[in-house]
């Protein structure tokens, strides 16, 4: 018995009812693919759109809190994400002493030597960092010079103590961070009486410390009598010389350079307002107490320090040679002319009995420095030498910096 194939009539039918219903499944499949793909695509854009706007929320929390946000933290640890900082924890952040941005715009011939060496023994023993300047004769700057130097002394590593002879800066005018200052002055005639034989004659360092410092000086003027300098107004005994230093508080305004109330009032502002303290040289034992009280960080065993026999075997030298006191003629007219350095000076010294009354320091000295009588008194307290190899200075003068180094000892 045979078998018969279906007719082609009918296996065509057959095949095209296969196709078509075939088409058709195929069509919906891609219908319904490409509908889930396109839900899938915008699924995944909002899930990109979420993850961008917290990372975006993420960052803005970190900067504002000065830290990720805390459902940060928490997701990283759920996550099981593992960093350094994870494993190890943040770096043990430096604990800096406050103020740890200290300068002292050193006054000339206000025992400034004395304080840089017990500064350079004290950066060793307390681990701060001391710059001292190697300029000495530039106190006023242009506004450019100024900019440089701020900028410099605040990119040195903290803390710091930052000393130059060098009249007030203003930090805050260009916008920077102000440091602390402190300073120290003294009765403002002796200070003047100092400098002048300093200049001419050196002190025991050396027989030609004074021709190395002034070689252009001829012997008619290193041999001027004070009083001749003073009674017949020679520039160097008058102003605007002797407004010495009051423009070390005031300021680099050229104002501050001019002998008057405005440079006066300007500089007791700005120690008041910048200044943590403005001791006396009269009285530097009680400064360095005080220095030790304030900034134990930089100062604390300062004062021992300062009585031991080794420290003075660095400094006993620097005694100026061959000075002697002017008439009181001379020392009324000389007062006279340095009215304005008085006031500052009268200031300074009651702000500094002050301070020392609030922690409990008696002060010994009067105010007498008011009384109309007190040149009598400056001079019985100024030793006069009857010969010069017998003179005793008690006052230490200031130097240069690479004369310090010659004199410095490691303690």
């Amino acid at each position: 018995m045979k078998n018969y194939s279906s007719s082609p009539r009918l296996n065509n039918h057959s095949a095209s009812h296969s196709t078509g219903h075939s088409a058709g499944r195929n069509s919906r499949n891609r219908f319904w693919l490409s509908a889930l793909g396109f839900r899938f695509s915008l699924r995944d854009y909002g899930f990109c759109m979420a993850t961008l706007l917290l990372f975006c929320l993420g960052s803005l929390f970190y900067q504002l809190n000065g830290g990720p946000p805390k459902v940060l933290l928490e997701i990283r640890q759920y996550l099981g994400e593992s960093t350094f900082v994870d494993d190890h924890g943040p770096p043990t952040p430096r604990e800096l002493p406050f103020p740890s941005q200290v300068i002292y715009n050193r006054v000339g011939k206000c025992g400034s030597r004395t304080v840089v060496l017990l500064l350079r023994i004290l950066a060793d023993k307390h681990q701060f960092n001391l710059v001292s300047s190697d300029i000495h004769n530039k106190t006023r700057l242009t506004k450019h010079e100024q900019v440089d130097l701020m900028r410099n002394i605040s990119t040195i590593p903290q803390p710091f103590l930052y000393t130059r002879h060098v009249h007030f800066l203003n930090f805050t005018r260009f916008r920077i961070e102000q440091p602390v200052y402190i300073n120290i002055i003294r009765d403002p005639i002796n200070r003047f009486l100092s400098n002048y034989f300093f200049r001419r004659f050196g002190d025991w360092r050396g027989e030609q410390n004074h021709l190395i410092r002034t070689p252009q000086m001829k012997d008619d003027e290193r041999y001027l009598d004070i009083n001749v300098c003073i009674m017949e107004n020679y520039p160097e005994c008058s102003n605007p010389r002797l407004f010495y230093i009051v423009p070390y508080f005031c300021g680099q305004h050229p104002q501050c350079r001019e002998p008057g109330v405005w440079a006066v009032e300007r500089a007791k502002q700005n120690v008041i307002e910048n200044f943590l303290l403005v001791g006396i040289l009269e009285e530097l034992e009680d400064v360095l107490l005080l220095l030790e009280r304030l900034l134990p960080h930089y100062f604390s065993d300062v004062l021992n320090i300062y009585k031991s026999p080794e420290f003075w075997k660095m400094g006993n030298l620097t005694g100026t040679v061959k000075k002697h006191m002017p008439t009181l003629e001379a020392l009324q007219v000389l007062y006279q002319r340095m009215k304005y350095e008085y006031d500052f000076y009268n200031f300074i010294r009651d702000q500094f009995h002050l301070t020392k009354k609030k922690i409990g320091l008696k002060s010994t000295s009067q105010n007498s420095a008011h009384e109309p009588d007190f040149l009598r008194e400056l001079a019985l307290r100024t030793h006069e030498p009857l010969e010069e190899e017998e003179e005793e200075e008690e006052e230490e003068e200031d130097v240069g910096q690479e004369d310090a180094n010659i004199w410095f000892v490691q303690p």
